[in-house]
């Protein structure tokens, strides 16, 4: 609480959440959610990762652009990743309908561009955490650079996610297209 409160945000509850890697900030109803493990620990890595959340909550706070971006997108990559693969699957079985290809694929590319937004979310608060941690003295010079590295590893695992994801629609669409286009050569 004292990271929220040192950043003038009161309305924030800390909390702790059943499971291993659930920790996340919940702008919804203003909770700082902290896996058991992380929530009972005073290790300097539960430090980190409870100073990272609440580095979303000042986010939220002083209205970090990419956050308000990001959730904008929200709404319509529920709709598109929902609706996208059948939109491209119906131009390619319905020949008329050919142009609906690139409609699918702009609806099915918007998760692509929420994890990229999501990218400086969390390197922000990554950012904001290892401040947070070096000003309040909870890690001293030693430990900051443990800290850090820590964070932005953890940062980059969303790097791989914005990979993977890449190479799985292209994949997904690739398919797609030997599986359905190829019925013209039939």
């Amino acid at each position: 609480l004292k990271m929220l409160h040192d950043n003038g945000i009161y309305d924030v509850q800390v909390t702790h959440t059943p499971g291993r890697l659930t920790d996340h900030y919940n702008p919804a109803n203003k909770t700082v959610n902290l896996s058991e493990g992380v929530y009972e620990s005073n290790s300097i890595m539960a430090a980190a990762v409870a100073a990272h959340e609440c580095g979303h909550a000042i986010q939220y706070k002083e209205g970090y652009v990419p956050i308000k971006i990001r959730n904008i997108l929200v709404p319509f990559v529920n709709f598109g990743s929902s609706l996208g693969y059948y939109v491209i699957i119906a131009s390619l079985v319905f020949s008329s309908f050919k142009h609906l290809f690139i409609v699918g694929l702009i609806m099915v590319s918007l998760a692509l561009i929420f994890q990229l937004v999501t990218l400086p979310v969390e390197f922000d608060a990554s950012r904001r955490a290892n401040k947070i941690l070096l000003e309040m003295g909870i890690v001293s010079e030693g430990e900051h650079d443990g800290t850090k590295a820590m964070l932005k590893a953890a940062a980059f695992t969303y790097v791989a996610g914005l990979v993977s994801a890449i190479a799985s629609t292209i994949f997904q669409v690739l398919r797609l297209i030997y599986i359905f286009g190829g019925r013209d050569n039939d």
